[in-house]
């Protein structure tokens, strides 16, 4: 393990990958491994799966809560919020300016550039596929758990199926995976105490419970908009399409933003890079009635992340501890077997089926994927390069 970093320079990574992780939640994973397993060896790889082991059993936006877990391990609390500054702050500036002005910016952005940026997606997460199959599927049984975890996943593609997924694969670990002795853990690096993870664990329930409470003795629209992005970001499984009906539901029945609006703008958040619970920024700038703008924004996206502070903060210092019990081990060695069949799968759907769909885009995809894994270009530079590709021969497509 290297040196902490200053909290600059985590904000100054991830701020890299906030403007060129294209793809959504599963190739944000994908974008991940290869910049902090791969290239800057900031965790191995099997510390990298059992953090993204954890983060799906939380609700919320779990490359997101990721970053956030890197981030606390590289330059403590200051380093957790640079890592989601630098991740989400692009994508929400960008739609901010979207919502600002959508009826100029909606219909300019060119339909092969998109499409180019999907196809990047299916190189990113074909690495990530091979790579960390290599790494944690190293038998028979290990593969065959892999297997059946991609066919579960892909029979049964929501999150409640992402989640049965791995309740199984832990069980499978612990009845197959057994040892009379413990293996060395390669846990992250954070000193965060068992009381500060009660404490913020109390104030995620403490305000679950009680914003609504306090709305009836206080109401107001700032308070509302907060208590209803906060339950959005607590209550979802599965990522940031899944937030999705629970924000319109939010937003759309009492007049806060046109249905129009609403579906212009999702349209919009599919073509920035970054986390997709930055469309709370949209919806925040959208709102027809104060407070709107960039202060509605700001109000928005603080509530709908903040649960995933307070969880990552909360549960992370008792799974440091619990990873050194052999049953925990045996758990997450069936765990980390099926979640390379979760990104298998994830790779043919919604990866492959939203991407390609002629020769040309199988092309492509092979050509990213060889820049990526054999000619060692940077992934930023394969986003952008695919991108104009597909940009210049969108008139064909």
């Amino acid at each position: 393990m290297v040196a902490a970093d200053s909290a600059w320079r985590v904000f100054l990574v991830f701020l890299r990958l906030g403007l060129t992780s294209f793809g959504g939640p599963i190739a944000h994973l994908a974008y991940f491994r290869e910049e902090f397993v791969a290239r800057r060896q900031w965790l191995s790889e099997r510390s990298y799966a059992d953090l993204v082991a954890l983060c799906q059993f939380l609700p919320g936006p779990a490359s997101s809560q990721v970053g956030i877990g890197l981030g606390l391990s590289r330059a403590g609390f200051s380093g957790a919020v640079a890592a989601w500054a630098g991740f989400t702050l692009p994508s929400a500036i960008i739609l901010v300016l979207f919502a600002k002005g959508l009826s100029t910016w909606g219909s300019a952005f060119p339909h092969g550039l998109l499409h180019g940026l999907k196809i990047v997606a299916v190189a990113v997460v074909a690495q990530a596929v091979w790579g960390m199959a290599r790494q944690l599927c190293t038998d028979v049984l290990r593969v065959t758990i892999a297997a059946f975890s991609a066919c579960a996943a892909l029979l049964w593609p929501n999150a409640m199926g992402q989640i049965s997924v791995i309740v199984c694969t832990a069980g499978v670990g612990l009845v197959c995976f057994k040892t009379d002795q413990r293996q060395p853990v390669e846990s992250l690096p954070i000193s965060i105490s068992r009381k500060v993870g009660v404490i913020s664990l109390l104030v995620f329930f403490s305000l679950l419970a009680g914003l609504p409470l306090l709305m009836q003795v206080l109401p107001s629209q700032t308070l509302a908009r907060v208590q209803d992005f906060y339950r959005a970001g607590s209550l979802v499984f599965g990522g940031g399409h899944v937030v999705l009906p629970l924000l319109q539901t939010a937003t759309v029945p009492n007049g806060w933003v046109a249905n129009d609006t609403f579906l212009a703008g999702y349209g919009v958040a599919q073509a920035v890079p970054g986390p997709l619970f930055t469309f709370a920024a949209f919806l925040g700038a959208s709102m027809s009635v104060p407070p709107s703008g960039w202060v509605g924004a700001s109000v928005c996206l603080a509530a709908i992340f903040a649960p995933s502070f307070l969880l990552v903060i909360g549960v992370l210092p008792f799974w440091e501890q619990l990873q050194q019990g052999i049953r925990t081990q045996a758990a997450l060695a069936g765990i980390n077997a099926g979640v390379v069949g979760l990104l298998l799968a994830a790779l043919y759907n919604p990866v492959w089926t939203s991407a390609i769909s002629k020769p040309q885009d199988v092309g492509l995809a092979l050509i990213a994927l060889v820049a990526l894994m054999f000619w060692k270009v940077p992934p930023w530079l394969v986003v952008l390069g695919i991108g104009l590709i597909g940009w210049l021969l969108s008139p064909v497509w």
